[in-house]
């Protein structure tokens, strides 16, 4: 049998408000909807209620009741970005989650019970996770979408419907909570019907016959049964918070107090689902009509508010938008976070999101090209790199054992070169001569007779100048054992000791 579960958050436009502003939580405030004169209360918080403030009254009839009260406008963006946060707590519960309009989600809770001890915890956890996100919800569950409707529309929650005790459920509650459409509405007043228990007493095919489809529709949900099954949908792509803001704002500093709030709420967002942000988008509404967008590649995901916070603001004193912000909405592209790896014995392992962390700071600090990895380039010009992006490895999944092998041979660089003198003395005629390396500064090794010698290599020394220098290389191996690696630099202008292999 399904099992439905159903999240409802009352009065949804003041909820998606009060998260995006919870100091006015305690104040008497209003959400009100049009302009003007015609502008009229859709929603207030329980201080403004005790003093009389009701959805449909003016504007100005409520500043006659109450003449300090606060009027917010319905923000758009607030609405979406609380119902996008609904849908995540609730898929934290089941993949199978239906949109169900503003401030509602449907939950399919099929064999939940392994997870949790009753329907009643199911429930509250979902409650509690809702409150997480700064939305106060209420539950129910029951294997239809309209007795999970009801349930959770009562002011007692959470409310369980006992498996196949719908129909009972539903029937003495007036059919207005069938939300049926307007011309059925009135044909059924006309049928003198005034609560679900008599349409579902009605003979299905005299209501089809007269209703249509709608009416068929209409006599399954009466009787607890769900006429169109639930549909899930899809996770989203990425993760945005934003809102519209009551006075423009022409400031750096105001506007980053309230895009920390934003940043704060994605990265709770972020954390339920497991991920992080690898790219952050803003755009912002200017005044009179305008906007402003800037795309910003973080360095590895992470979920650091005060990083993406930085990172921020820096890209806006480079780029300032140039007119009053009016309005904003911050889009997060979401990754897989780096994961370490355990050890039992060893020392910690570096956290990735510490780690990913600190990367960012040091981007917003030296910039995007002087952050990342040393990369060999293929080429014989000395001393070339370039920089790649920091890509920690993974941790090996099995231990290797090593491989057998002669041991390897290390160049240790001297910085900088140590001059020597390269001495000639000629021998008996037909054989070569012999050449002896005296070091210039008291280095004792690097003194002695070549006994046999590479070369030479011509490269480039300083590629980077405008005018660089070419150089001729020899390996040589001296009468002591060691080898080293030298280089005549600029024609006849001396002799140095670049490396030496261990």
């Amino acid at each position: 049998m399904s099992r439905i579960a159903c999240i409802h958050v009352p009065l949804f436009p003041l909820a998606a408000r009060l998260r995006s502003e919870p100091d006015l939580l305690n104040e008497a405030l209003a959400i009100v909807e049009g302009n003007g004169g015609g502008a009229h209360v859709v929603a207030a918080t329980r201080r403004a209620r005790t003093k009389g403030i009701r959805p449909g009254l003016s504007l100005a009839q409520a500043r006659s009741i109450l003449p300090k009260l606060i009027a917010r406008g319905r923000d758009v963006e607030c609405e979406r970005t609380a119902q996008e946060a609904l849908l995540e707590v609730a898929e934290t519960f089941s993949p199978r989650v239906e949109d169900a309009g503003d401030g509602m989600v449907f939950i399919d809770v099929a064999g939940m019970e392994r997870h949790f001890a009753d329907e009643t915890e199911l429930a509250k956890a979902a409650i509690r996770a809702a409150d997480s996100v700064g939305l106060p919800a209420r539950c129910g569950i029951a294997a239809s979408k309209l007795a999970a409707r009801v349930a959770a529309e009562l002011p007692k929650s959470p409310t369980i419907v006992a498996p196949g005790e719908e129909a009972k459920f539903l029937a003495p509650l007036p059919l207005v909570r069938l939300s049926p459409e307007l011309d059925a509405a009135s044909t059924l007043q006309r049928w003198g019907l005034s609560s679900i228990g008599d349409l579902a007493r009605l003979p299905e095919s005299e209501v089809a016959s007269r209703l249509g489809e709608l009416g068929r529709e209409l006599h399954y949900a009466a009787r607890g049964i769900d006429p169109r099954p639930l549909i899930p949908r899809a996770l989203p792509p990425e993760f945005r918070e934003g809102m519209e803001l009551e006075w423009p704002l022409v400031a750096l500093d105001p506007f980053l107090f309230i895009a920390s709030s934003a940043l704060d709420r994605l990265a709770k967002r972020l954390e339920m689902q497991g991920l992080a942000c690898r790219r952050l988008e803003l755009t912002m509404n200017l005044e009179p009509d305008g906007f402003h967008a800037r795309g910003i590649d973080l360095p590895a995901p992470t979920r650091d508010v005060k990083t993406m916070l930085t990172l921020l603001r820096l890209d806006l004193e480079k780029t300032p938008p140039g007119a009053p912000v009016v309005g904003f909405s911050l889009v997060a592209h979401p990754d897989r976070p780096r994961r370490a790896q355990l050890s039992l014995f060893g020392p910690a392992a570096l956290s990735p999101e510490k780690l990913a962390t600190t990367i960012a700071k040091l981007v917003a600090m030296l910039g995007d090209e002087r952050v990342g990895v040393p990369m060999t380039v293929d080429g014989h010009l000395p001393d070339r790199y370039a920089i790649g992006a920091y890509e920690p490895p993974p941790p090996p999944e099995l231990r290797r054992k090593p491989r057998k092998s002669r041991g390897l041979l290390a160049v240790r660089v001297f910085r900088p070169p140590i001059p020597i003198e390269v001495l000639t003395r000629p021998s008996r005629p037909g054989e070569p001569g012999e050449v002896q390396i005296t070091a210039l500064r008291g280095e004792g090794d690097l003194s002695g007779d070549v006994r046999t010698c590479a070369g030479p290599w011509q490269c480039e020394e300083g590629w980077w100048r405008d005018t660089p220098l070419d150089r001729a290389y020899w390996d040589v191996e001296l009468s002591r054992g060691k080898s080293y690696r030298v280089y005549r630099d600029g024609g006849e202008s001396g002799w140095y000791v670049e490396a030496g292999y261990e």
